[in-house]
């Protein structure tokens, strides 16, 4: 497992992660899109990401302008995450 600053180039996955969990769901997805994610990562505060493997599998954002974190989502069983998490063959 290794925890690192997310990226740009992590937003997709944070996404994936982000819609997968069962607890503290968005009744709309689409309320938080990609652009929301870069501001938080890269104006608002900072991110960071936990891998398995080369899998974004949770994330961490913390939001410096008003003092919050903006999400803590892991998945509980990478496993049996969404396609686009499986580990590649």
């Amino acid at each position: 497992m290794i925890i690192r600053e997310a990226i740009i180039e992590d937003i997709k996955q944070i996404q994936i992660v982000r819609n997968s969990v069962t607890e503290n769901t968005l009744s709309n997805p689409n309320l938080v899109t990609d652009e929301d994610c870069e501001e938080f990562i890269t104006k608002r505060g900072k991110g960071w990401v936990c891998e398995i493997d080369e899998q974004i599998v949770g994330f961490a954002i913390a939001d410096l302008k008003e003092n919050n974190i903006w999400a803590l989502p892991f998945l509980q069983e990478p496993s049996k995450s969404p396609k686009a998490l499986q580990q590649k063959q």
